[in-house]
């Protein structure tokens, strides 16, 4: 069975999807400070540290892809249920008690042992709202665990939404930096900022108008006969949507928007785009596609994007697809499988695919990047189970602002 209506998980499916779902797991249960329970931001492919300044370096979003992977590693037994309990409650009470925070906000990039702010780095608004996703994702998880619970509304309650409000605009800012305020950038178009408006209006301390939903540009895209918003690189659709479940559902006027059937869209679009440039990297195919923000051979490139349409190298990005299964089963499916048959051998290893490679070239980044692996897991299991969209949406506040946005299509 498969979540995602209209399509089966065969058994080979399934086989593949729980090797691809351990290994991207064991990246987040290995490279944690078991402590802080903080994620590194990235490791070696072979497991192994970085090298150099970013090898103790967590990172907000990727621990709370990590607790989310955590409660998959529990409900799947992967894991010894008391040692991923106690690692999810020591991640918990860290962040309660310990990591340094302005008004429940959190740095972007962190000491994974002390959880101190490095490289000069901006509380940020996105990644604060990807880790509190895992910490509802965790509360709901260990529901009957009354202390887990009382944490995470602890975490939850204090973040104040609306100091990163902008009031003359309405939008949320992106960040904040000691050294000098607000960051001048705000979420002024759709991207992945879904989840952060949804948990600012669900908060029940500090919330934020629900029609701040509506402020920020749904931008609209073409590409060869498919419209679409959203301009940004796809895991901007697939972030949002590890956690909040809009399938079938609208938004209200002047939308009337289903994000989900836009995110299905999106992925096509950007797989057709890959084949449109079959003629100057032979290597892209039907079953071969998919570029993201990544490392390359030169350096990290912000390649991917419909806004820039910044040229590729050929570089295949695994986490395109395994993002997408929940959107795009069949074809996310066919990709993955021909990236483990025809580059498995130096592409695919201890935590799965290696975060970018090059067909032509032959480079092979020796990174695995923590989010990269986080959004392919929960994907994998959205597809397989749905579990993740229903632990997350069985929180109270949730489900309250899911009702004043969104209605079942056809109502």
């Amino acid at each position: 069975m498969a979540a995602v209506a209209g399509y089966q998980l065969g058994p080979t499916d399934e086989v593949f999807l729980e090797d691809l779902s351990r290994r991207a797991f064991l990246f987040f249960w290995e490279q944690a400070d078991p402590h802080t329970g903080l994620v590194r931001d990235r490791a070696r492919t072979a497991g192994t540290k970085t090298t150099g300044h970013s090898q103790e370096v967590a990172s907000m979003a990727s621990t709370g892809f990590g607790l989310t992977a955590l409660c998959i590693a529990a409900a799947r037994g992967w894991e010894k249920p008391a040692l991923v309990t106690e690692r999810v409650r020591n991640t918990l009470r860290h962040l309660a008690y310990n990591q340094p925070h302005e008004l429940g906000w959190y740095y972007h990039f962190v000491d994974m042992r002390s959880g101190q702010r490095v490289w000069g780095c901006e509380l940020s608004t996105i990644d604060t709202a990807l880790l509190l996703a895992g910490v509802l994702t965790a509360q709901q998880f260990f529901e009957n665990d009354a202390e887990m619970v009382r944490l995470a509304d602890e975490i939850y309650e204090r973040v104040d939404f609306g100091w990163m409000l902008d009031e003359a605009t309405g939008l949320l800012r992106m960040g904040w930096l000691p050294e000098q305020g607000f960051l001048r950038s705000a979420w002024v178009n759709y991207r992945e900022n879904p989840i952060l408006h949804m948990l600012a209006i669900a908060s029940p301390t500090h919330p934020i108008p629900v029609q701040s939903w509506y402020l920020f540009e749904r931008d609209p895209v073409s590409f060869e006969g498919r419209h679409w918003v959203g301009g940004g690189a796809i895991f901007t659709h697939q972030f949002p949507q590890a956690w909040l479940d809009l399938r079938g559902l609208r938004d209200g006027l002047p939308f009337r928007m289903n994000y989900f059937d836009n995110s299905i869209i999106a992925t096509k679009a950007h797989r057709d785009y890959c084949l449109s440039l079959r003629s100057i990297f032979p290597s892209f195919s039907e079953n071969l596609w998919g570029v993201s923000p990544s490392d390359s051979d030169i350096g990290y490139l912000t390649w991917g994007t419909f806004e820039s349409r910044q040229d590729f190298d050929g570089s295949i990005v695994p986490c395109v697809a395994a993002g997408s299964l929940m959107f795009t089963p069949e074809l996310s499916l066919a990709a993955l499988q021909t990236m483990l048959n025809q580059f498995g051998p130096y592409a695919y290893g201890r935590y799965g695919f290696a975060d970018a490679f090059n067909p032509m070239s032959g480079w092979v980044n020796p990174d695995i990047v923590g989010i990269d692996q986080g959004i392919s897991l929960i994907s994998a299991e959205n597809l397989r189970t749905g579990r993740v969209w229903e632990w997350f949406g069985r929180s109270e506040n949730i489900q309250r602002a899911m009702r004043r946005i969104f209605t079942p299509e056809g109502h």
